[in-house]
């Protein structure tokens, strides 16, 4: 088998790519010898030069046909298709997502794509609304903010990138694009396509680096919208930037507490299965994962005995192999994290899988699973921990279950598993949640639907369909067709009867 050619990490401004500089390098965290490429850590002049390209290429594209705009998505549907397998290959190696959902989130990014190449041929644009006065036709009309920052994480590094890019630039705004840090290859791969597909110079802009890049992005009042996935910490700081600013928007989803609330009613093994996958998929690591999974107490014993079975046989391995049920963790800092909860857990709850470190060159960790009753002190129930950790906790009522789902400061994804439609209807209602879902895993989304979260999880503008919301504002537009004005509420409009006679 030849060695794989290092990538060479350039950015991307007015069209233009720049020369490769090797300021950081991308590592498997699947094996620490396999790099993948270096790449440049933009400069606050390049954040600067990107937004102002982005600034000039507004005016030009909001004014190109809606259709045109959907057609150059369509043109990178089938570029997608044509690099399928290149892209789940390249994702497993610098993610450590096990390949087959690395396909799976290829072909997420690809319905975001030919969702909002569908969108494109539709009447969005807003609606005719009744006016008080029969001689006026009134409308509301969706135009573009301007400038849209789209920073997104490192464990969707594909799909995440699309549900903000897609709905923006079909809408009209331009954008700057600043992938994490640990995936900057498929960042890189992603443009190269939208460059391919004939977006025009500065529609698109892509920069590298970390935290400090995309505090220049954010801080600069050329950019109209934020779009972030992310940290709630990293949400938080970008939310109190742009309160300073008087015509920003931030579109924030900010991670998640999530749980699976398992009924005395449920089928048993869905419900373990829909535990497992919930709580270890992605090794954990998605902003929707469980870490706690509600038991109702009839069910208890025989669950956890399961349920601690199940975890303890799952494959953590080779992300390329697609026999792995998951791969590593991304980083070190993050099997640190990891283990510190473990830690936590332990001192006051009954472990019953205790995590153990895999050996080889890669970040890999296997499951924690521990019994808890619910503890408002005991920090692994309330703090998103990102990783292979999850806490079985028993419940008496619905009502005691759904009061345990909420005491958290986070509200971004639940599951029920239950017989009884009345039990959903209330799970439905009484949980503070963004997406919920019934005889299922707590992760799953699919583009059509909105992303989004409440309380630390966001703030209300969600990422994939929902997003057109955000990256538009909603004008009101009124036409008076009758020769004479006629006011709204009664107004006078006789301008002779109250002027000055003489």
């Amino acid at each position: 088998m030849s060695p794989i050619p290092l990538i060479l990490g350039r950015t991307l401004v007015a069209g233009e790519w720049q020369s490769p500089r090797g300021d950081f390098a991308s590592t498997s965290p699947a094996n620490t010898d396999d790099t993948i490429g270096t790449f440049p850590k933009a400069t606050a002049a390049e954040a600067a030069d990107a937004i102002r390209a982005a600034r000039d290429a507004f005016p030009a594209w909001r004014r190109t046909s809606r259709i045109h705009r959907a057609e150059c998505f369509d043109r990178l549907a089938q570029l997608i298709k044509r690099d399928t397998d290149y892209l789940a290959i390249l994702m497993a190696r610098e993610c450590g997502k096990n390949i087959t959902e690395c396909r799976a989130e290829v072909v997420e990014g690809l319905h975001m794509v030919q969702y909002v190449f569908g969108v494109g041929r539709q009447g969005h644009f807003g609606e005719v609304i009744a006016s008080e006065i029969a001689e006026k036709d009134a409308f509301t009309r969706r135009k573009p903010w301007g400038v849209v920052a789209v920073i997104t994480p490192w464990n969707f590094p594909f799909a995440v990138p699309l549900w903000m890019l897609g709905p923006s630039l079909l809408e009209g705004n331009t954008c700057v694009f600043k992938p994490s840090e640990e995936t900057p290859a498929i960042g890189q791969h992603l443009m190269e396509l939208f460059v391919e597909a004939g977006f025009p110079a500065g529609t698109v802009n892509l920069l590298h680096g970390d935290g400090e890049v995309g505090e220049a992005i954010v801080r600069n009042p050329g950019v109209n919208v934020v779009g972030f996935t992310g940290s709630y910490e990293v949400g938080r700081k970008i939310q109190e930037i742009s309160a300073r600013l008087p015509d920003r928007i931030v579109a924030a989803e900010m991670g998640g507490k999530n749980a699976v609330i398992v009924c005395g009613d449920a089928r048993f093994d869905l419900a373990v299965s829909a535990g497992i996958l919930s709580a270890f998929k992605t090794t954990g690591q998605r902003c929707v994962s469980a870490g706690r999974i509600l038991v109702h107490e009839s069910l208890m014993d025989r669950y956890a005995r399961a349920f601690a079975e199940t975890a303890a046989r799952l494959k953590f391995g080779n992300p390329l192999d697609a026999t792995n049920f998951a791969g590593p963790l991304i980083n070190q800092a993050a099997i640190e994290k990891v283990t510190g909860y473990n830690a936590l857990a332990a001192k006051d709850a009954k472990v019953l899988t205790a995590a153990q470190p895999i050996n080889g060159k890669g970040h890999y960790l296997s499951p924690f699973v521990y019994l808890s009753a619910a503890k408002p002190d005991l920090r692994p129930l309330r703090e998103e921990v990102f990783g292979p950790h999850a806490a079985l906790i028993p419940f008496k009522t619905d009502e005691e279950a759904a009061a345990i789902y909420n005491d958290t400061e986070y509200g971004l994804s639940m599951a029920v598993i239950t017989e009884s439609y009345r039990r959903m209807r209330f799970f439905r209602d009484e949980c503070e949640y963004g997406m919920g879902y019934v005889n299922l895993p707590c992760i799953g989304a699919e583009v059509h639907l909105p992303f989004g979260g409440v309380k630390k999880s966001g703030n209300g503008h969600p990422s994939a369909a929902g997003l057109i919301a955000a990256v538009t504002h909603n004008t009101a537009f009124t036409v008076n067709h009758a020769t004479e004005i006629k006011m709204a509420q009664g107004l006078t409009a006789d301008i002779a009867e109250s002027g000055n006679s003489g």
